[in-house]
């Protein structure tokens, strides 16, 4: 299909182009494998290695920055030499190198050496991949094309859960700890499809030729619409109490649930957050993004405020499914509304810059929630409920700037 067919071509995902299904494919995929293990890895350290939460938001801040400054550059790089794939497909292929290494593991340090080489790997394929999703797709259907890109994402993260949560089940039952053997043949399944997912990208996608050039990314907003500027000053300020989701985890744990109860809740809230993607996207072409985003900024906080009042297991499991209606609302729909604000030329590295300071401020918010759970050295916190009231807080001032402080004209650059 070419770009004039496809600037004409209804909203319908059956006029969506070749490289939003491979993209699409290609996250299924990889979810499969990575949602198999990414929440596992906080009971591991913290029930088989006994780490405390403020090393496990070191772990996960690090590994987010880390990620975050490459992205900046191979959004930038995809954009100079003007191909997304292959940029794409070495970073899907670091990524799946590193989890076999996971079988290894016997300290948090050596936990923390895959948990970046993996980021690095994310770092390198994001941005060229957003971009190419951008690239291929009409500006009125960018919401349907990042929303489905997002509910495959979300459908292969359940369809991962699910096999995890089949494993430890079989393996060791209600437990309310993992152990080591289980942790050990999750990570054994969860290699097939992250190779699978390598393949599908670099056999099918194909890049979308670019009519300009980048520049140099130079860490600096200069060219960039005012617009642009200030949803990124408002998104790091939410992200800052927007800690890892290996908080939830341990929070669910700590309410009550074993850990095949910690993947069944975690799996039912992927299914509501495939459910939610790709409506969402449609709905913030219709509606416009930013009514949208608000939206979703006003459920987490009602529903992290939720996280630090729960007191039982059946509570922590209502609140994840809710969670999957504020992650539905808010991930595709803001990679689109970041097409929107920027000249075609710029697309790689605004994307680059979005996930940048996504990733910058996770660090600090992954390592204040762990610190403000149980403390450090011999300070021992403020306990559970204080990372997700920290967050809940931090997401109704983003939502408040994003009324008042953001223009309203948020109409989407032509391709």
């Amino acid at each position: 299909m070419n770009r004039a067919s496809e600037a004409s071509a209804p909203s319908s995902l059956r006029t969506l182009p070749r490289n939003v299904w491979v993209a699409t494919a290609t996250s299924f995929l990889t979810d499969i494998s990575s949602e198999m293990l990414v929440h596992l890895l906080p009971l591991f350290l913290a029930n088989i290695l006994g780490v405390r939460t403020g090393v496990i938001g070191l772990i996960e801040g690090i590994a987010e920055t880390t990620s975050s400054l490459l992205k900046v550059f191979s959004g930038w790089l995809s954009d100079r030499i003007g191909d997304r794939k292959w940029l794409a497909v070495a970073g899907y292929g670091l990524s799946t190198l590193a989890k076999p290494f996971l079988l290894l593991a016997n300290s948090w340090a050596t936990v923390l050496g895959v948990r970046f080489a993996d980021r690095v790997g994310k770092g390198i394929r994001t941005a060229p991949r957003d971009a190419l999703v951008a690239d291929s797709v009409d500006s009125h259907h960018r919401g349907l094309a990042f929303g489905l890109h997002r509910a495959g994402d979300t459908a292969g993260a359940t369809v991962g859960l699910l096999i995890a949560l089949g494993i430890v089940y079989a393996l060791q039952g209600s437990a309310l700890s993992l152990d080591r053997s289980t942790f050990h043949t999750v990570v054994l399944f969860s290699i097939p499809p992250a190779v699978l997912a390598v393949l599908v990208l670099a056999l099918g996608a194909v890049n979308v030729p670019i009519k300009e050039r980048g520049e140099r990314p130079r860490f600096s907003l200069a060219g960039f619409d005012v617009r642009f500027k200030r949803l990124l000053a408002i998104v790091v300020l939410f992200t800052l109490g927007n800690s890892s989701d290996a908080f939830l985890v341990l929070r669910a744990q700590h309410a009550g649930l074993s850990v095949a109860g910690v993947m069944a809740a975690l799996a039912l809230f992927n299914l509501v957050y495939a459910a939610v993607s790709a409506p969402a996207g449609v709905l913030s072409d219709r509606v416009g993004r930013r009514r949208v985003m608000v939206g979703g900024w006003l459920a987490y906080a009602a529903i992290y405020l939720g996280f630090a009042l729960a007191g039982a297991a059946w509570q922590v499991v209502a609140l994840f499914a809710l969670y999957g209606v504020y992650y539905g609302l808010t991930e595709g729909v803001a990679k689109a509304l970041v097409a929107d604000l920027v000249a075609p030329a710029q697309r790689g590295s605004a994307y680059g810059l979005y996930n940048a300071a996504v990733g910058l401020a996770a660090f600090p918010a992954s390592l204040i929630a762990g610190v403000l759970w149980q403390g450090v050295g011999p300070w021992p916190g403020f306990g559970p409920a204080a990372p997700f009231l920290f967050g809940a807080g931090l997401a109704m001032t983003a939502a408040a700037l994003l009324i008042l402080w953001f223009p309203r004209r948020s109409r989407p650059t032509a391709v």
